[in-house]
């Protein structure tokens, strides 16, 4: 549809004024003479005779208007300023053209609806500072209402995990009439999200750790968001997206009971260390203890042996009576220094758990930054201390002060222990 608008005819009453101010060269008598004497009046202000301040076009119509001045056009030339895209003007006869496409609209370099002010001039090609700035205005309307819909930059379903980050924007396809408001709706309530409001808003949420119950079926959860668009008319667009969040680990969580369980057991371990020096130092002098009884049995008799073999009588018998002696010291030996078997016994069960713990803590140590079986590493560690603590329960735990961790690891380690309890054939 091609519309030429020709505005021609001012108002009535600018036009009798317009001629009012036209230079028209006037006869006056002068009062000396008897001759008439010629006065030009003022010079003309430069004007445009025919501008329309509001232009109105429909969609794929064409604008044709030429604009006239009260003088000369040859000597002058017209410009624009801010001008919509696709208008344009003759600088030279002041002619204003503008072919309103469809696709201008389409691809949102124009709107619908929407005034667009238009800056206009003509100025003397001779002299600079005669010129006219003044303005128009222009709106485009269509009779036929395309609808502006809601396009959210995401798929319609998406799947997330407990602890992501879910963000996308809310994006506007333009219609005849853009959307001024957007309203969010969700099925089920939510925290900590960033609202949207208008077009090209970005929404941002991150499901909590606890938002998927055990009861949930297949351990996720659907959510829907809902996003309703709508312009001055109260016309409304709704997109919805369907959130499915599942179940997941609570990292920084699952990483704190991981090292809350590795710091126990460790205690635990010194704690079995300084038990373990304790029993195993009881049974070293027991030993000592025992070794010297021995010894001095022996060495009673083997002197009373060879003292019944004298040439003195009473060396004879000194040396009947020094058996005896060293025979009485064994029972005397039982009760002084009696063996610590159970003690020993004690103390290779506790060797036992220790080395099992170590070994433990190292296997199930956690590898990367997030370590996805963590979860399972936590809950074995938890067992195997469980499994030990009973198993050493009649043990009592002494623990203080007066070793320190590196002077119970030394000798835990040192040469001797290990030899002492290694395990022989």
């Amino acid at each position: 549809m091609v519309l030429i608008v020709w505005l021609i005819a001012p108002i009535a009453w600018l036009a009798a004024q317009d001629r009012q101010t036209d230079t028209i060269p006037t006869k006056t008598m002068d009062t000396v003479g008897t001759s008439p004497v010629h006065i030009d009046s003022m010079e003309t202000i430069l004007r445009i005779k025919n501008l329309n301040p509001y232009f109105t076009l429909h969609v794929d119509s064409t604008l044709i208007y030429r604009l006239e001045i009260n003088k000369d056009e040859s000597k002058y030339y017209w410009y624009l300023r801010n001008s919509p895209v696709g208008l344009r003007i003759n600088k030279d006869n002041g002619t204003l053209t503008f072919k309103a496409e469809k696709s201008y609209f389409l691809s949102g370099k124009l709107r619908y609806d929407n005034e667009y002010r238009v800056n206009i001039g003509v100025q003397s090609l001779d002299n600079p500072a005669e010129r006219i700035d003044t303005s128009f205005a222009i709106v485009f309307y269509n009779t036929e209402i395309v609808p502006a819909k809601m396009k959210p930059s995401v798929n319609s379903t998406v799947t997330i995990e407990e602890g992501d980050t879910l963000a996308f924007k809310v994006q506007c396809e333009f219609g005849s009439f853009p959307i001024d408001n957007i309203t969010f709706l969700a099925n089920l309530p939510m925290k900590n999200y960033t609202p949207v409001k208008k077009c090209d808003d970005e929404f941002i949420w991150s499901p909590p750790f606890d938002f998927v119950k055990e009861t949930d079926p297949g351990k996720e959860k659907v959510l829907l968001l809902s996003f309703i668009g709508s312009n001055r008319f109260m016309v409304r667009d709704t997109a919805v997206v369907k959130v499915i969040v599942k179940d997941a680990l609570n990292y920084p969580f699952a990483l704190q009971e991981f090292a809350q369980i590795s710091r126990n057991i460790r205690t635990y371990v010194l704690q079995l260390k300084y038990t373990f020096v304790q029993l195993d130092k009881g049974v070293k002098k027991t030993k000592n203890a025992r070794t010297g009884f021995d010894i001095t049995s022996s060495t009673t008799a083997l002197t009373g042996t060879i003292l019944t073999s004298s040439t003195s009588v009473g060396s004879q018998k000194t040396g009947k009576i020094l058996p005896s002696v060293g025979v009485s010291l064994v029972p005397i030996k039982e009760a002084v220094a009696p063996q610590k078997v159970f003690d020993q016994n004690q103390a290779s069960s506790i060797r036992s758990a220790i080395k099992r713990m170590e070994y433990m803590l190292q296997d199930n140590s956690i590898v990367g930054e997030r370590d996805p079986d963590i979860a399972k590493k936590t809950n074995k560690l938890k067992d195997e201390l469980k499994q030990i603590q009973v198993q050493l329960i009649d043990i009592p735990l002494e623990f203080d002060n007066t070793m320190t961790e590196k002077e119970l690891n030394d000798y835990f380690n040192s040469r001797k222990v290990n030899k002492k309890y290694r395990l022989k054939k």
